[in-house]
């Protein structure tokens, strides 16, 4: 198992969190989008642990998606693990697509009481969501929230090197190197990243585009398919029962990210342009259905929904929030790649980096104004300005605007793709994208 195990690429962010929680009482639990990594990061683990000290005796791992285990209950895997337990010393049990055991949190549970063991879990989103764990494990677990590559992570899967460098004027430079030591240009290196994505799996076929979209179209075939409609079918439950209908809803989000949307205008939308019954004995139920749908996406994490904060009165709103898409090559597969579509694109990517670097996000309102992004984690607050472009006199008065009617004293930082200064601007921080991508502190 070593040496299979000595190709796998690194995801230090997800790893040393799982590291963090080695020994300790909580059940390790993974979550995200199908094919982000999940069952990559279990092996990672694995391999961490042999490396350690930990003998090849001590870990169990067992993958359900194996036909090896394919009939197998609850109480045939209670018995088949507990014939395994080395009894004296600590064992670490490895359930990778575990919902395929009807009643599998009763085992997880007896083992936790029955052995000296640590227990790492991941499943696909259909049956394994942080609602049911909760459930489930009656609070005796941490969830690891996995996430598909950033754009640093990219290209360290893809091999690019990035030094760094002082420039004559003192300030710090980074370059990015392919495997044969040719330099390379950041524009062109995000430019890919938007338009592939970052699913894991593009490292295997490369960046050629059919090869892809080959693979994002497997990704969407199992998340609509298995975790979403076959989830309601086993569950007995007819609420997701129209395909049809759940893409054209995924459709309308995908071409929306950031967009302000509201359950009514989702449903209005697809009335007027069709994609709805336009019946009026359909009307209703159509209304009714559509959060449940949406409630799907978010919980397969396809999608993620963002609330709405009020600055001033410190309360969240109830209206208008807005939707982003877990990963941007799913998006151009949906909907084809359209350069006109890139402030939402960036606003999509900064979302999800702020993600990965443990913050929890909110958009901002403060009079009739609006930003981007209200980052908090602990004590700390960041508000965000994400923009494309701050060489224009216009643009810089439009996203320093809402920044300067916050009153408080936290940092407020001003993304731009393009800007001719980095200095700050009454206490305001510029801030170059590709820094903000790049930052090690990741």
């Amino acid at each position: 198992m070593f040496n299979s195990m000595e190709n796998l690429k690194p995801r230090d962010l997800y790893l040393n969190q799982l590291i963090a929680f080695q020994d300790k009482e909580p059940v390790k639990v993974i979550t995200g989008i199908r094919r982000c990594g999940k069952s990559s990061l279990l092996l990672l683990m694995q391999k961490h642990l042999l490396e350690t000290g930990i003998t090849q005796e001590q870990i169990l791992s067992m993958n359900f998606e194996s036909m090896e285990y394919h009939n197998m209950n609850v109480m045939a895997f209670y018995q088949f693990v507990k014939e395994r337990i080395l009894h004296g010393k600590r064992m670490y049990l490895f359930f990778d697509e575990l919902q395929r055991v009807e009643k599998w949190e009763d085992a997880v549970n007896s083992f936790r009481v029955d052995f000296d063991c640590d227990i790492y879990i991941t499943g696909s989103n259909a049956f394994l969501l942080s609602s049911e764990y909760s459930t489930y494990l009656a609070g005796r677990y941490v969830e690891i929230k996995m996430l598909p590559l950033s754009f640093r992570e990219l290209l360290d899967f893809h091999g690019y090197e990035i030094q760094k460098r002082v420039s004559p004027t003192g300030e710090m430079k980074k370059r990015a190197y392919d495997k044969n030591g040719e330099p390379q240009e950041w524009d062109e290196l995000y430019e890919a990243f938007i338009h592939y994505g970052g699913m894991p799996g593009i490292s295997d076929v490369g960046l050629v585009q059919n090869r892809v979209l080959a693979l994002l179209d497997g990704v969407y075939y199992t998340v609509v398919m298995r975790d979403i409609l076959e989830r309601e079918r086993r569950r007995g439950q007819r609420q997701i029962a129209d395909p049809i209908l759940l893409r054209k809803i995924i459709l309308f989000l995908a071409d929306n990210i950031g967009n302000s949307t509201s359950l009514t205008s989702i449903s209005n939308t697809l009335m007027s342009e069709k994609m709805l019954d336009g019946q009026t004995k359909r009307e209703k139920p159509a209304n009714q259905t559509i959060p449940a749908y949406i409630n799907a996406l978010i919980e397969s994490h396809l999608f993620y929904e963002i609330k709405r904060f009020d600055v001033k009165g410190k309360e969240e709103l109830k209206t208008l929030g807005k939707y982003y898409i877990v990963d941007i090559g799913i998006r151009n597969y949906l909907l084809g790649y359209r350069d006109v579509d890139t402030g939402h694109i960036l606003e999509n990517i900064v979302y999800f980096e702020l993600l990965r670097r443990g913050y929890d996000v909110a958009v901002g309102k403060i009079g009739n104004k609006e930003i981007d992004f209200i980052a908090t984690k602990d004590n700390e607050k960041i508000y965000y300005q994400v923009t494309e472009d701050m060489t224009s006199e216009t643009t810089r008065t439009r996203e320093l605007e809402p920044l300067t009617m916050v009153r408080d004293n936290y940092e407020k930082v001003i993304l731009a793709m393009r800007t001719d200064s980095t200095a700050s601007v009454d206490g305001i921080k510029i801030q170059r994208v590709m820094d903000f991508l790049l930052d090690e502190r990741l």
